[in-house]
């Protein structure tokens, strides 16, 4: 849940410019030296104290890896406002260095090619409190109508390790789960991801909270969340839906959540193939932000209101037929959770699916015209600001134009391959094939690709590496149509549809003028271009 681009003839010295910005400390979050790949995260298992008062975390991180190549040395990561207290490998203290938010840990001795190693990485600490989550990372520290403790934390883009040690990289999730064992103030709850194992009372004015993640799990996915909870249970065709929400909420949430969460599943398990977390199961969380995508642990703060905030961001008016948040952060289950981005530089795959979801929910409930009504109105929400995709290895997103953008473009794309049976299979295969895998822009133009039998990648490059539009510029002449593209890349290669006498025509635009001749144009004037089938500009030359 987070965002931003740049112009076609600039793209070279405005990236040369901006690298001359990216800092050490930024390689260091967002680059991947031998110190980060040659070991594989197979599980993190964390256990906790967190104290509202004092707004600080006291425990450890058990990071179990298996080594990849042979190595004496491995980074992980924590904010450096953060103590590091001890790290401790077969029952010895290991030496270690601070680099910025990266902390290099010697071994005595090198650790073999192969093996599976654990390692307690101790620390403690008051973690960054965020201005405006989640749009910025941190915790959020507020109360609850009843004046009890109402706390949580998002910390997408800014990085996991704000909060807890890891490998912070989206490249490496760890293979086998994790558990979150979380100790309280009594009277409190914390709920974190997959299924609660037990609760126990530490006889100190504490309760130990704990959940256990079977699946894989993004860093930045794993989550805290702590409240005076009440539990709602249901479930849906077998997969259980919790509810985790402020007492005061509980008959509210009931009828809420009822109006969209079910019929939610039904679109998304048949679009996108089933939720792909179902051993972990799936909860709202209320939290005192807006909301955010962790893993079978939606954060929820949408205050039991249609829309966004009680706003449409489409303008259509059908954006105030369901709540935004529980669609769209349950989306990313599916695209972002499920399948991860190596790098955000590539957050699109994350974002640009995910607000696609929203157009298919509309359509699974409100038919195809309507969708297209909605979609179309984000268009009015597109910045053309710098490029979807952003800068590699430096721990940078691209344009907040993924989202919008992102979704116009794979409606865009469902018109370039016009066979609405073949583009529905893609998209469920699409999320089937990837899931729980982590992959790149490449890997889905490839893809798309293949399944498509078409040359798709120009229109990828156009809509994600550029802030240019594609311009469809025409006129008429007697009986003839003239058209060709402009404000795009030369090998852009991308169809467009009109409509004469009620026939559909399907044209290829180059960069050169071409004509298509359409009997009594010149009396008739009747067609129609399909500008809302394709994220296009129309430009009408006199």
């Amino acid at each position: 849940m987070k965002k931003s681009l740049y112009i076609s003839l600039l793209i070279i010295g405005f990236q040369q410019l901006s690298a001359q910005n990216f800092t050490h400390r930024d390689s260091l979050q967002g680059g991947l030296r031998l110190e980060r790949t040659c070991f594989d995260v197979q599980r993190y298992d964390l256990s906790l104290t967190i104290n509202p008062d004092e707004k600080s975390i006291t425990g450890y991180n058990q990071v179990t890896f298996k080594v990849i190549e042979p190595t004496q040395k491995i980074q992980l990561d924590l904010f450096d406002n953060m103590k590091v207290d001890s790290i401790v490998w077969n029952n010895q203290k290991l030496n270690y260095t601070r680099d910025y938010d990266a902390v290099f840990i010697n071994f005595p001795q090198p650790i073999d090619q192969n093996s599976i190693e654990k390692l307690r990485f101790y620390y403690s600490g008051k973690p960054k409190v965020a201005k405006n989550a989640p749009w910025d990372g941190g915790f959020v520290f507020s109360k609850d109508d009843n004046k009890k403790d109402f706390i949580a934390v998002a910390v997408q883009g800014t990085g996991a390790s704000l909060w807890y040690p890891c490998k912070d990289s989206q490249t490496d999730e760890p293979d086998n789960g994790a558990t979150i064992k979380v100790a309280v103030p009594n009277g409190l709850m914390n709920v974190s991801n997959g299924r609660f194992t037990g609760s126990q009372d530490l006889g100190n004015g504490y309760t130990r909270w704990d959940w256990e993640v079977k699946n894989p799990i993004n860093n930045y996915d794993i989550t805290v969340n702590i409240a005076d909870y009440v539990h709602i249970h249901d479930t849906y065709e077998g997969l259980d839906l919790d509810y985790y929400v402020l007492r005061e909420n509980e008959e509210k949430a009931k009828q809420h959540f009822e109006a969209d969460v079910k019929p939610m599943f039904a679109c998304f398990n048949k679009k996108f193939g089933n939720y792909p977390f179902w051993e972990d199961g799936y909860k709202l969380v209320e939290t005192p932000y807006l909301g955010m995508e962790h893993q079978s642990a939606v954060a929820y703060g949408n205050k039991y209101r249609k829309g966004y905030l009680g706003r449409d961001l489409s303008r259509s008016g059908l954006g105030m037929g369901f709540d935004f948040i529980i669609i769209h952060e349950t989306g990313h289950e599916w695209f972002g959770n499920s399948i991860t981005s190596k790098d955000i530089a590539d957050m699109w795959i994350h974002e640009a699916f995910t607000t696609y979801s929203e157009t298919v929910f509309i359509e699974c409930q409100k038919g195809y015209e309507a969708a297209m009504k909605y979609i179309n109105g984000q268009g009015f929400n597109v910045q053309n600001d710098r490029p979807v995709i952003g800068q590699y290895g430096v721990n940078n997103e691209g344009s907040g134009d993924m989202y919008y953008k992102g979704a116009l473009l794979l409606n865009t794309l469902r018109h370039v391959i016009n066979d609405d049976a073949k583009w529905w299979k893609l998209l469920h295969d699409y999320s089937e094939h990837f899931k729980k895998q982590i992959i790149d822009t490449d890997q889905v133009v490839a893809y798309f690709n293949e399944k498509s039998g078409m040359n798709l990648t120009p229109i990828f490059n156009q809509y994600l590496k550029t802030t240019q539009i594609p311009e469809l510029v025409y006129k008429t002449d007697g009986n003839y149509f003239y058209y060709r593209w402009d404000n795009v890349n030369a090998d852009f290669n991308m169809p467009v549809d009109i409509e004469y006498n009620r026939k559909k025509v399907r044209l290829y635009p180059t960069t050169q003028e071409q004509k298509i001749k359409l009997r009594k144009l010149k009396k008739s004037k009747s067609y129609q271009i399909f500008d809302n089938n394709f994220f296009i500009k129309l430009k009408e030359e006199l």
